[in-house]
């Protein structure tokens, strides 16, 4: 797998993290502080580590490590919440920092190479943030389903209870009414 193929499959990974996570995994306040600090040591280590390259081998090690210390926190926010929106803003982190790594990976290349590294690791950023908003959308179009599921039900029992008249009519419309949730 080339590093263009791992790069494309971490985004596409990260979008797909923008789904609802379960309440029942969230942290509690307590661990979620103890895990921020281990983030927090884990990023000194790697940085500290980095000081042994050169040149924008460095530069790349330094951004790789931001990047793991940016998506681990905002995994523990994530956790911490369980709140879709925050699973999103997961997603756009991983896909934020997947793209400044590989923004500054293509700074060892130059001319047309280093132009197109760039364009292809913007493009990828962008099909990431596209399938996130899809995503979206699609849940925000399952939480809209039910509502509209009970409309229509409920437009078609109206509709066949206008085949009655007078207190039998009345009492069908109210039944429709009790059924599919109106008032």
């Amino acid at each position: 797998m080339t590093k263009t193929s791992q790069f494309k499959f971490s985004l596409l990974a990260a979008a797909a993290l923008a789904l609802p996570m379960d309440s029942a995994l969230a942290l509690d306040k307590a661990q979620h502080k103890a895990e921020k600090e281990r983030v927090e040591a884990a990023y000194k280590a790697d940085k500290a580590a980095c000081d042994a390259l050169k040149d924008n081998a460095k530069d790349v090690c330094v951004q790789e490590a931001k990047a793991k210390e940016k998506v681990a926190k905002a995994e523990l926010d994530a956790s911490l919440s369980g709140k879709p929106s925050d699973q999103e803003k997961l997603a756009k982190v991983k896909a934020d920092t997947a793209y400044e790594v590989a923004k500054e990976k293509c700074d060892d290349k130059a001319g047309n190479d280093k132009d197109v590294c760039v364009k292809e690791a913007k493009a990828t950023k962008e099909k990431a943030m596209a399938d996130i908003k899809a995503a979206k959308k699609s849940q925000s179009a399952r939480a809209d389903a039910p509502d509209d599921k009970r409309d229509a039900n409920y437009k078609l029992a109206k509709e066949k209870c206008d085949a009655l008249s007078g207190d039998a009519k009345d009492a069908c419309i109210a039944n429709a009414k009790a059924q599919n949730g109106k008032s």
